[in-house]
């Protein structure tokens, strides 16, 4: 289809290959012969917004804005063409923040001016408020904690954004960052401007009472807007109401109007977000982190955008001295450990002072990948540390860079949940096993599918791969693991479990495959007679997951029983039982070095366990479901774990 971009035309679309459109005449040739208008994305005031074609750029999808002033009379088209303009300059002057929208090109066709800039896929905070209701606590402080750098970005060139609300910041949905959207109204502001009285822009409601009454804006103004933003996603009571109603009064009395009860923390910061008087408002969005920085340990901030880790070090672990409370537990040690460390938070050099605590050494943000539309089962970590595999009820895999946290391909073929992902050692081929039955192989580089293999009559739930990349295990709810030749395309069927088959995997030098099973048993296989040479018994649950150390010595094991399990490879001799999960243990793998296990539980932690000690060393928390998959960095200073809750998440590792 084709869009006619006549303002005036009552039929707009028009059927590919047509020069000029069918009802009002207008030619239908690209912007610049370089811009196809497929549809229109909506718009209001004096512009409106349609999705793009770039064919300079094998027509990648972008937005293109075209100015069409609803008011008639010389000074109403004279503003909107101002801001058109300053919009234009603004995004320019941000240049390619990856939180704000990137301008491509500015220009002048057929008496309209135009606007080009780049498409965020994704929703605004007021669907997400109109979809999923009231925002919890710990939403609004991963809110805070992705916007604030956003805007001290503007503020430091000098851009106060002016209109900040729900239907202006959007969520990305590749990896869940906010986007600051429409600068239409954004204002420049200098030491001789501050002063000075403006045209009164912004949205009733959320703009401050002195930007309404004086036309003045400053970044205390857009804090301003930041709270009343969070205090809608909290209440879901609009601001635009109260404000009609009780001017600017009603943000005396904010916290009337909760629906439930929120720390004192968050009350403190909203409170001080939302006061009238500039003068008793934060006055930068430096003093807004200074409070975050001071907030008491026990506050649980959010991992996913907030630059700490959360982990909680086990007090009773001989690395409690690099620990720091984050989330419910306390780790204490002697006061004369006071620590301090030079942070980098949202941008702003910060200094951060933990006496009584301890301190957790700088690591880095805690990325959270979003994009499955379903429960994540399972995740593969490539051999050269570049890319993270996973799997979900959406029944794709995803393929995402795991230093630039994009997503490279999305994998389409099974028909059913995806249960399990590995991947060749040469980091070429991926290996997937679904509920529909088959085990699918890919082209990890370009995502094309190569090989689909059948024969098991129900669910593969586990698959693994040899060194050689030349054989591959599956375990199935068949009852049986299945062993796949792919030089030969031989297939062999190892018989002996009395349940379902939910684990499976190939030792390192490729001579052993172990399953695990809901009948709660463990054997081990020898790959060249496929024999069975150990049952283990002891779990007293469904074996979840299974895991061979690197050097070919050791076997983990996880269970419903909530206890991880040890054994000795080669004789099958339990050698300890690890305990501390609350819940059901999914997922588990040795570190690159052996002296560690990481596990993952329906408790929503990730635990990394001292295989030494047999203590669990560091807890990692933020997963707001269950824990289904977790995977070691190459250079083991990274876990990377996938859950219920449709997220992947990466940890780093403390030294």
């Amino acid at each position: 289809m084709s869009y006619c971009l006549n303002p005036a035309c009552h039929n707009p679309h028009n059927l590919d290959g047509i020069d000029t459109c069918r009802s009002c005449g207008k030619k239908l040739s690209p912007l610049r012969n370089r811009y196809q208008i497929i549809r229109p994305l909506g718009g209001g005031g004096f512009g409106r917004t349609f999705l793009a074609e770039d064919r300079d750029k094998l027509n990648e999808l972008c937005v293109v804005k075209q100015l069409v002033p609803q008011l008639q009379g010389t000074n109403a088209q004279k503003k909107a063409h101002q801001l058109f303009q300053q919009e234009a300059r603004r995004l320019q002057q941000l240049g390619e923040h990856p939180q704000i929208p990137t301008l491509f090109a500015y220009f002048e066709e057929d008496d309209y001016l135009y606007l080009v800039q780049q498409l965020v896929v994704g929703r605004t905070l007021r669907e997400e408020l109109d979809l999923q209701g009231a925002f919890s606590e710990q939403k609004i402080w991963e809110i805070l904690t992705d916007i604030l750098p956003i805007l001290q970005f503007t503020h430091d060139r000098h851009v106060i954004h002016r209109d900040l609300k729900p239907d202006n910041i959007m969520r990305k949905g590749s990896d869940g960052r906010l986007v600051l959207i429409d600068f239409g109204v954004s204002k420049q502001f200098s030491e001789s401007a501050i002063a000075t009285s403006g045209t009164t822009i912004g949205s009733f409601g959320y703009a401050s009472s002195e930007q309404m009454n004086e036309g003045a804006a400053y970044p205390a103004s857009d804090l301003y807007s930041l709270g009343v933003t969070c205090f809608h996603l909290l209440t879901n009571n609009s601001p635009s109401h109260l404000w009609t109603e009780y001017g600017y009064s009603w943000v005396k009395q904010w916290q009337q109007h909760l629906n439930v009860q929120i720390s004192p923390e968050l009350t403190a910061i909203l409170d001080k977000l939302l006061q009238k008087d500039i003068g008793l408002r934060y006055q930068s969005v430096e003093q807004v982190w200074q409070d975050l920085r001071a907030l008491p340990v026990t506050v649980v901030l959010p991992t996913m955008q907030v630059p700490f880790n959360e982990f909680v070090a086990n007090p009773n672990s001989q690395k409690r001295d690099k620990s720091i409370q984050r989330g419910g537990s306390t780790t204490i040690i002697p006061a004369n450990k006071w620590q301090r460390r030079s942070l980098l938070i949202g941008g702003c050099a910060a200094v951060l002072v933990l006496g009584f605590v301890g301190y957790q050494r700088w690591q880095g943000q805690a990325p959270t990948f979003m994009g499955h539309g379903g429960e994540v089962n399972t995740i593969a970590i490539t051999a050269d540390g570049k890319s993270i595999v996973s799997g979900s009820d959406d029944k794709t895999v995803k393929v995402w860079d795991l230093n630039s946290r994009t997503l490279q391909h999305t994998l389409k073929g099974h028909q059913d949940w995806v249960y399990s992902v590995a991947i060749s050692p040469d980091s070429q081929t991926i290996v997937s096993g679904s509920k529909d039955n088959t085990i699918r192989l890919w082209n990890l580089a370009t995502g094309k599918q190569l090989h689909t293999l059948t024969g098991h009559s129900s669910y593969v739930n586990s698959v693994a791969i040899s060194p050689d990349s030349t054989t591959i295990a599956s375990g199935s709810y068949d009852k049986t693991v299945k062993v796949w030749h792919l030089k030969t395309r031989q297939v062999d069927t190892l018989q002996g479990h009395s349940r379902e088959v939910l684990a499976v995997a190939i030792s390192p030098n490729g001579k052993k495959v172990v399953s695990g099973s809901v009948d709660r048993t463990i054997k081990i296989w020898d790959l060249a007679t496929l024999k069975v040479q150990h049952t283990l018994t002891g779990h007293t649950g469904d074996v979840n997951a299974i895991a061979i150390s690197g050097n070919n010595q050791e076997l983990a094991s996880v269970s419903d029983d909530k206890t991880i399990k040890l054994w000795n490879l080669n004789t099958g001799r339990e050698i300890r039982t690890l305990t501390g999960h609350m819940a059901d243990i999914n997922a588990i793998e040795f570190s690159p070095d052996n002296q560690h296990v990481v596990t993952g539980s329906d408790d929503r932690t990730v635990k990394i366990w001292d295989l030494s000690t047999g203590e669990d060393i560091y807890t990692f928390k933020g997963h707001l479901g269950a824990v289904f998959a977790v995977a070691y960095s190459p250079d083991g200073r990274t876990v990377v774990s996938a859950s219920a809750d449709k997220t992947i998440r990466t940890w780093q590792v403390p030294n």
